[in-house]
């Protein structure tokens, strides 16, 4: 098929983005840098976050799906044959996280742990209530499960609403959930974080953040945010962005707010982000990149009158303060149709990055091209 014909066929083809294979998915369109080369190495329905095991496993949370699922790669091939789902039924189960031998899955208001269920033999593990003293608001109410250098849960307690303030502190922060199972919030004013990283040399904790809607095309601009100290305030409602102030909330700002260590711009919906930090004896590193590499799934915008984002971008870091933007991997939104929405990324001991995607329903995996230097 032509590619003028293929773009006019988009919206036919993926307006019903659940049904279709990964055969059936347009890669060529996808613009990769220099010798890198990409494939399908699973479908998973409405994959969200994802968790890589240190025995190859791969577990990947969904949102409306409902499910978790566990992959995994029997042959070493690079493809992961069998899918498992480990669970369903749950609500909004998007994070995932692995400490130790032991699974945590997190639903809007509590967070369950599969004891030793690593390394991963097919067996029945029964999950144990972990915690479920969370808000039950489902807006914004998914989370993203990170384990922090001091073996602490760390997510986002997401705003319930567009823009409003609450009573309850816990709304508009990251969380620490302390290995004693005690909550206490690391960070205020963020209004929807679904990715967090934490730089592989300084320990900072490194986020993406939504911007509020309904302010226009172009304003605010969704963040890229570093923890410096804990406690700090991030804005959220009074300002926005570089100190935006909100229309409705402005007024009572207080300040002074941390401001982003980037904005990425407005609507671009940023979630997963991981630094490129392989395991010290991968054979197949990606060209180019390094530990103070971040790279982020920016998912795409619903609201806006053109659609933008739908895009992996590197931003270079020194210390706290991002240095440098730009594409990494383009092609998932032709015109003003998007044919897949990539959402966590994962780097795996060869040095290959996983990419999610839960518009297309599948895990991509980028790798070099074969005649690259190992």
């Amino acid at each position: 098929m032509k590619l003028n014909s293929l773009l006019l066929s988009l919206p036919l083809l993926f307006s019903g983005s659940s049904s279709l294979t990964a055969g059936d998915l347009p890669l060529h369109l996808l613009q990769l840098p220099d010798g890198m080369q990409v494939s399908v190495v699973a479908e998973v329905p409405n994959a969200r976050q994802m968790a890589l095991a240190q025995d190859g496993t791969l577990f990947v949370g969904t949102r409306r799906d409902g499910r978790v699922f566990v992959l995994q790669d029997k042959d070493q091939n690079g493809h992961y044959e069998q899918r498992t789902a480990l669970a369903q039924g749950l609500n909004l189960p998007s994070g995932v996280a692995i400490r130790g031998n032991d699974l945590y899955v997190a639903e809007v208001n509590r967070i369950w742990r599969y004891p030793n269920l690593i390394p991963y033999q097919g067996q029945s593990v029964e999950p144990e209530l972990y915690f479920d003293q969370l808000p039950d608001k489902s807006a914004h109410g998914w989370k993203y499960l990170s384990v922090g250098p001091d073996q602490a849960l760390y997510f986002g307690i997401g705003a319930p609403c567009n823009i409003c303030r609450s009573n309850d502190q816990r709304f508009a922060s990251l969380v620490r959930l302390g290995t004693d199972k005690q909550l206490s919030i690391f960070a205020q004013g963020v209004r929807n974080s679904v990715g967090l990283a934490w730089h592989p040399n300084s320990n900072q904790l490194w986020f993406t953040d939504n911007g509020r809607d309904w302010l226009g095309d172009n304003l605010p601009s969704c963040e890229l945010n570093v923890v410096t100290r804990p406690g700090q305030h991030f804005g959220y409602p009074f300002v926005h962005a570089d100190n935006l102030p909100d229309p409705e909330f402005g007024a009572q700002a207080q300040g002074p707010y941390q401001t982003p260590a980037y904005l990425l711009g407005a609507h671009k919906a940023p979630l997963g982000l991981t630094f490129y930090t392989p395991a010290t004896q991968a054979t197949a590193r990606l060209p180019g990149l390094n530990q103070n590499s971040l790279l982020i799934a920016e998912h795409g915008s619903w609201n806006r009158s053109q659609k933008t984002g739908y895009q992996v971008v590197r931003v270079d870091v020194n210390g706290s303060e991002a240095v440098s933007y730009q594409p990494f991997i383009t092609g998932w939104l032709q015109g003003e149709t998007a044919w897949g929405r990539p959402n966590d990324l994962v780097v795996d001991p060869r040095g290959h990055l996983l990419i999610s995607d839960d518009q297309a329903g599948v895990i991509y995996r980028i790798k070099p091209l074969p005649d690259q230097p190992k």
